[in-house]
C-alpha cells in the first residue's frame, strides 16, 4: 500500500514538471500575470502548458531558467502593468512593448539593472519620466517615443554613459535639455523632435558625441547658433526644423552630412558662401531642406557637385532676383520646391529631363514665358501660381492632371483648352486663367463619326484656312486703323465678351452687400496710374472669383477686403466700404480722385476705385506681408519674408540688426519693430501736416499698418471717413475697442482730431513694444485692466522695463524701448491738449533710433 502511493506521486510530479516554470516566483509566472492583467486572455502563441522559455517572443538564458529577452509588440496590450511581474524578470536584458495601449508603468520597472534594450515606444503612457531611469546602468537603447510623457527630460540620464539609442520624440517634454546628457557620448541616434523643449543646448554639446550620426531636434523651441554643430564631424543625417537657431548656415555643412533640415529656423547669410566651404562633399547629399530662413545673396546656380540629391527645398527665402538654377543634371531629384525665392526668367526645358521628380513648386516667383512639355511620368505634385506665365498650357500636362495629387496655375497670364474641368476646378485651379480654344481645336467639333472621304476633308480644310486669311486681314486692317497709342495700352477685359446682368449681392461673415448695377460690363473701374485700361465691375468680379470668400483677406470696420489679379498683371487688395455713402457719385468720385493723389512711403497706395451703384469700392495695391496684428498677435507661419532688403540690413551680424527676423514671425528685433513706429508716425505726421486740409484717419490700429514687398511700413484707410460722408456710422467714427481715447466717452463729443489719431498710435506704440493686445490679454499683476492703463502704470512706477515683449528684450539697449515707452505714455494721455503732435512724435522717436552697426 505505501509503496503504491509513493509510486503515484512520483507519475503525478513527472505530469506537472512542464508546468513548474509557471509557479509562483518564476520567470514564468511573472510573464504571465504582466500578460492576463493587460488583455491577454488567451493565445496559441504563449501556452501555459509549455515551458515559458518556449514562447513566442520569450528568449531564456542558456540554463533555461530566467528570461533575458521579451519581445509583446502590437499585442493589444493595455492599461497599467502592475507590479510584481515585468519587474521581478531579474536577468531581463531587452523589453519591446511597443504598439500597445499601455497607459503607466510599474514602480518596480527601475529596478531591472541588467537592461540594455527598452522599447515602449507607440503606446499611451503619461506622467514626468522618473530620475529612477538612471538606475538602468547597462541600457543601450531606450525607446520612449510617441507617448504622453511630460516634465523635463530627467538629469539622471548623465548615468547612462553606455547609452547608443535615445528616442524620445513625440511627447510633451518641457524645459532644456539636461547638461547631462554630454556624459552619454556613445550616443549615434538621437531623436527629441515633436516635443516642447526650449532654452539652448548644453554648452559643449557639438563635440560631446564623437559617434553620433544622426540628430533631430525638429518642431520644439530650442535656441542656437550654427556654431553649436561645428563639431559634429560624425553626423549623416540632422534635422532642426521648426526651432529658433541663428547663424549662417556654413557652420552647419559638416563632411559626411547626408540628410540636412534647417527649415523654419532663423539662418541668415549668403547661401552661395557654403559653395567655399571646402570641406564639405556634396557628392554626399541626398536631402536638403532651407525653407523658411532668412538666407539671401544667390541661389545655387551649379548643382553639378550634388548628383544624388532627391530632395531640395529653399522656398520663402530672401534671395535676390535671378535667373531659374540649373538643375538638369540633378537626374535623381524627386522633389524640388523654389516657392518665393524670386526666380526670374523662363521655366527651362530641361527640367522635363528629371524623371524621378514627383513634386514641383514653383509658385509665387517672377517667372515669365511659357510653360515647357513636363512629359515627367512619375509627376504628382505641380504649383506654378502666383508668376507672370502666358501663353497656352501643353495639351499633353492638361490630359495628365485628373491623374495627379495636386496642381495649381491660377494668378497667371495663361490660356487653357480643351479640358473638362468643373467650374469649382478652374476657379480654384486655374483662377485668372482664359479657357478659350481655336475653333479648329476645339475637342467638341471632332466628336462628329469619322468618314473615309479625303476629298471632303480636304475641302472643308481649304474652307477653314480661307476663313482665318480673310479674317486676319480684315482685323489688320481695322487694327491699322486705330491710333497707336491706344492701341499699346488697350487690355482685354476677362468679362469683355460676356453680359453680366446685376444687381449682385455677396455675403461675408460679418455683412451682406449689394452692388446695384444693370450691366457688369457698363461699369468702369478707374485705375490711376492706367487711365486708358478698359476694366470693368466685370473685371473686379472675375478677379476676386465673384468676390467669393475663397479671396477674402480681412474684415474690417470698413467693410470686406478682397485679394484679386485685374488685367495687366495688377496685384491688388478691393475693399468695399459697405456703410454707404451720403455724397453724389460725382464728390465719392472727387473725393477718391484726392486720396488717389496723395503719396508717401509709409502709406498704402490707393491704385484706383469703381462706383458700382451705391456702393463704393477703393482698390490699393496688395501689400505681400500683411498686417500688423497678424504679425504681433496671430503669428501665422505663411507669413513670409521678402527678398529684396536694402544693403543696410541683411549684411549685418550685429543682434540689433533686422537679419535676425526669424521664420516664426517678422518682429523678433527691437529694430525692426522700431523701424515700424517710425513709418507709421511718418504717415500720420504727413496725413496731419502735409496735406491740406489735413486728413484725421478716424482708424489706427495695427491692423491699419502694413508691411509691403520690401518689408517697409504703410498705413492703410486713410481718408476713407471722407468718402463716407457726414453719415458715418457712429460706430466707425468712435473708434475699434481698445484704441477709443478717453475724450469719446463723452457724448457731447462727435469729432475727431489729430490728437485723437496720436492716442491711437500710441496704442499701436505699446502693442509694438509688448507684444500684447489692447483689450482682452493678460497683464501681470493687474485684472480687468487694459494695455494702455498697464504699461501707463508701469511707466509711472518707473517699472517700464516690465511691459517690454521678451522675445526683443536682448536684441537692443533697453533703455531704448524704455523711452519708447514714455513716448506712448505721452501719446495716450487722457487731456487731448497734453498729446503731443505727429511731427513732435516722430522727432521723438528719431532722438531713439537703433544705430546702424559700424
Amino acid at each position: 500500500m505505501g509503496f503504491s502511493f509513493l509510486r503515484s506521486i512520483l507519475i503525478l510530479s513527472l505530469f506537472f514538471k512542464p508546468l513548474a516554470c509557471q509557479q509562483p516566483n518564476t520567470d514564468g509566472f511573472f510573464i504571465s500575470e504582466f500578460l492576463k492583467n493587460t488583455g491577454l486572455t488567451s493565445s496559441p502563441l504563449y501556452n501555459s502548458s509549455a515551458s515559458v522559455c518556449s514562447w513566442q517572443g520569450v528568449f531564456c538564458d542558456a540554463k533555461k531558467e530566467h528570461v533575458v529577452e521579451f519581445l509583446a509588440s502590437g499585442l493589444g496590450l493595455s492599461g497599467s502593468i502592475p507590479d510584481t511581474t515585468i519587474g521581478k524578470l531579474s536577468k531581463l536584458q531587452t523589453l519591446d512593448l511597443s504598439n500597445n495601449k499601455i497607459t503607466s508603468l510599474p514602480s518596480d520597472l527601475w529596478s531591472l539593472g541588467t537592461l540594455k534594450v527598452l522599447n515602449l515606444s507607440s503606446n499611451q503612457i503619461s506622467g514626468p519620466l522618473p530620475n529612477n531611469i538612471g538606475n538602468f546602468g547597462a541600457l543601450e537603447i531606450i525607446d520612449l517615443s510617441s507617448n504622453n510623457f511630460s516634465g523635463e527630460i530627467p538629469a539622471a540620464i548623465s548615468s547612462l554613459g553606455g547609452l547608443r539609442v535615445l528616442k524620445l520624440d513625440r511627447n510633451g517634454f518641457e524645459g532644456s535639455i539636461p547638461s547631462g546628457i554630454l556624459s552619454c557620448q556613445s550616443l549615434y541616434f538621437i531623436d527629441l523632435s515633436m516635443n516642447k523643449l526650449d532654452g539652448s543646448l548644453p554648452d559643449g554639446f557639438g563635440a560631446a558625441f564623437p559617434k553620433l550620426k544622426t540628430l533631430n531636434l525638429a518642431g520644439n523651441g530650442i535656441q542656437g547658433r550654427d556654431s553649436d554643430f561645428s563639431l559634429m564631424k560624425s553626423i549623416t543625417s540632422l534635422n532642426i526644423s521648426g526651432n529658433s537657431f541663428q547663424g549662417s548656415v556654413m557652420g552647419v555643412f559638416q563632411e559626411l552630412v547626408e540628410v540636412m533640415d534647417l527649415s523654419k529656423n532663423q539662418f541668415q547669410g549668403h547661401i552661395s558662401q557654403v559653395h567655399f566651404n571646402s570641406t564639405y562633399n556634396w557628392s554626399r547629399l541626398v536631402y536638403l531642406d532651407l525653407s523658411e530662413n532668412q538666407l539671401s545673396g544667390e541661389i545655387f546656380q551649379d548643382f553639378s557637385q550634388a548628383p544624388n540629391l532627391k530632395y531640395l527645398n529653399l522656398a520663402f527665402n530672401r534671395f535676390t532676383k535671378e535667373d531659374f538654377p540649373r538643375i538638369d543634371m540633378l537626374s535623381e531629384l524627386e522633389y524640388l520646391n523654389l516657392s518665393k525665392t524670386s526666380v526670374t526668367g523662363h521655366i527651362p526645358s530641361e527640367i522635363a529631363q528629371l524623371s524621378s521628380l514627383h513634386t514641383l513648386d514653383l509658385s509665387q516667383n517672377h517667372l515669365s514665358g511659357q510653360i515647357p512639355r513636363l512629359t515627367i511620368k512619375n509627376l504628382q505634385v505641380l504649383d506654378v501660381s502666383h508668376n507672370n506665365l502666358s501663353g497656352e498650357i501643353p495639351v499633353s500636362l492638361l490630359q495628365k492632371l485628373p491623374r495627379m495629387e495636386s496642381y495649381n496655375f491660377s494668378y497667371n497670364n495663361l490660356t487653357l483648352c480643351g479640358t473638362e474641368f468643373s467650374r469649382e476646378t478652374f476657379q480654384t485651379h486655374f483662377h485668372g486663367s482664359l479657357d478659350s480654344c481655336p475653333i479648329a481645336a476645339n475637342p467638341g467639333l471632332f466628336k462628329r463619326k469619322v468618314t473615309n472621304h479625303k476629298g471632303l476633308k480636304l475641302a472643308l480644310g481649304l474652307a477653314l484656312s480661307l476663313v482665318f486669311l480673310l479674317a486676319g486681314l480684315l482685323f489688320l486692317a481695322f487694327g491699322c486703323r486705330r491710333k497707336p497709342k491706344t492701341w499699346e495700352v488697350k487690355q482685354t477685359s476677362y468679362k469683355e465678351e460676356q453680359n453680366i446682368s446685376g444687381p449682385f449681392s455677396f455675403q461675408t461673415d460679418s455683412t451682406t452687400w449689394v452692388a446695384d448695377v444693370k450691366q457688369a460690363n457698363s461699369v468702369p473701374v478707374v485705375i490711376f496710374e492706367k487711365p486708358l485700361l478698359n476694366i470693368t465691375f466685370a473685371d473686379l468680379l472675375s478677379a476676386t472669383s465673384n468676390f467669393d470668400r475663397g479671396t477674402l483677406l480681412a474684415e474690417g470696420k470698413f467693410g470686406p477686403v478682397y485679394r484679386g489679379f485685374l488685367p495687366g498683371g495688377i496685384h491688388v487688395a478691393v475693399k468695399v466700404l459697405v456703410h454707404g455713402s451720403t455724397l453724389t457719385d460725382q464728390e465719392a468720385a472727387r473725393e477718391l480722385e484726392y486720396l488717389g493723389g496723395i503719396k508717401h512711403p509709409n502709406l498704402v497706395p490707393l491704385t484706383g476705385y469703381c462706383l458700382a451703384g451705391d456702393q463704393r469700392i477703393a482698390i490699393y495695391d496688395y501689400m505681400e506681408n500683411g498686417n500688423l496684428q497678424n504679425l504681433l498677435h496671430d503669428l501665422p507661419l505663411g507669413i513670409q519674408i521678402t527678398e529684396d532688403w536694402s544693403r543696410e540690413t541683411w549684411e549685418e551680424d550685429d543682434n540689433n540688426g533686422i537679419q535676425n527676423v526669424g521664420s516664426e514671425g517678422l518682429l523678433t528685433t527691437w529694430r525692426f519693430r522700431h523701424k515700424i513706429a517710425l513709418g507709421t508716425a511718418r504717415a500720420l505726421s504727413f496725413l496731419h501736416h502735409g496735406c491740406s486740409p489735413p486728413i484725421i484717419h478716424r482708424d489706427v490700429k495695427a491692423s491699419s499698418v502694413y508691411l509691403d514687398y520690401n518689408l517697409e511700413p504703410r498705413l492703410s484707410d486713410f481718408g476713407l471717413a471722407r468718402v463716407l460722408g457726414n453719415g458715418l456710422d457712429e460706430e466707425i467714427a468712435r473708434g475699434s475697442p481698445g484704441y477709443v481715447p478717453p475724450e469719446f466717452t463723452d457724448p457731447d463729443n462727435d469729432s475727431s482730431t489729430p490728437k485723437s489719431d496720436v492716442y491711437c498710435f500710441g496704442v499701436v506704440l505699446f502693442e509694438l513694444i509688448t507684444r500684447k493686445k489692447p483689450i482682452g490679454d493678460d497683464y501681470p499683476g493687474e485684472k480687468n485692466s487694459t494695455l494702455v492703463s498697464w504699461v501707463r502704470g508701469l511707466v509711472r512706477k518707473s517699472q517700464g522695463s516690465r511691459a517690454i515683449d521678451p522675445k526683443i528684450r536682448n536684441t537692443g539697449p533697453e533703455r531704448e524701448m524704455e523711452e519708447a515707452l514714455k513716448i506712448g505714455y505721452l501719446c495716450t494721455a487722457d487731456l487731448p491738449s497734453k498729446r503731443p503732435s505727429m511731427q513732435q512724435i516722430v522727432g521723438l522717436l528719431k532722438d531713439i533710433e537703433p544705430t546702424t552697426h559700424q
